[in-house]
């Protein structure tokens, strides 16, 4: 059995147990699986790999950071953005990829219009990061937003309406609003927002969060997080087969 899996904290939800079960199934590879790796901790990452015919893995919250040290090479672009969601077992060893930039950039560019010049990511954890990444490749000028007052970023408490105004582009990298939580999102000043803007969610459960639903009630495009996943878990795939 060739065994593939999600590393996360809490991770029953796993977008990507069911994408690539799904997978398997379609390419009629019965003999191989996709589990959960639910740890608590990151140190137990010891146990998971001490398991037998494990070919590859996927990181999520909070361990997209925490797994680096864990790792024998990251791959140039992982280790730009400092965050891994994609572990390639080599004869070397552990090998660190990034596929998050990669769909993310796959699952934005439909929607950018030349307007879109400077852009807001909630959030600083290791998603943000991906996102940050690929605005700077875009050259699409980018300010994190964060609770607590940081150089260089904006607190929520400072979003007034020329910010707004100016950063027409809008992603929540927070898990704020995420299922079953579905009330709550980003405290953002939402009366701001207008038909410029476009917001992306990188939460795809439920489809469209409150985050979601508040900019399309004053107009904004919206887009959330599926596309990006299942562009990252094709990448992934590609990364695992050395394609």
């Amino acid at each position: 059995m060739n065994r593939y899996g999600l590393l996360g904290k809490n991770i029953s939800y796993s977008f990507s147990q069911g994408y690539f079960t799904k997978k398997f199934k379609a390419l009629g590879l019965n003999d191989h699986s996709y589990e959960n790796f639910d740890i608590q901790k990151i140190d137990a990452l010891k146990n998971v790999l001490a398991q037998d015919n494990l070919k590859g893995l996927n990181v999520t919250i909070p361990y997209k950071q925490d797994v680096i040290p864990y790792l024998d090479e990251l791959d140039a672009k992982a280790e730009k953005i400092g965050a891994v969601n994609t572990i390639q077992f080599t004869k070397n060893g552990l090998k660190g990829f990034n596929t998050d930039a990669y769909g993310f950039q796959k699952s934005l560019e439909p929607f950018l219009k030349s307007h879109h010049k400077n852009a807001l990511i909630l959030g600083t954890g290791g998603a943000s990061k991906a996102v940050r990444f690929v605005l700077d490749e875009l050259g699409i000028a980018n300010t994190y937003v964060s609770r607590s007052k940081k150089q260089g970023q904006y607190t929520y408490q400072e979003l007034d309406e020329n910010i707004i105004a100016e950063n027409t582009l809008i992603i929540n990298c927070s898990p704020l609003g995420t299922y079953p939580d579905v009330e709550d999102k980003p405290q953002i000043p939402y009366q701001y927002i207008g038909a410029k803007h476009l917001l992306y969610d990188l939460i795809y459960n439920p489809e469209k969060t409150s985050f979601l639903a508040s900019g399309e009630a004053k107009g904004a495009t919206i887009c959330n997080g599926l596309n990006m996943l299942e562009h990252q878990a094709e990448k992934t795939w590609e990364i695992w087969n050395n394609v």
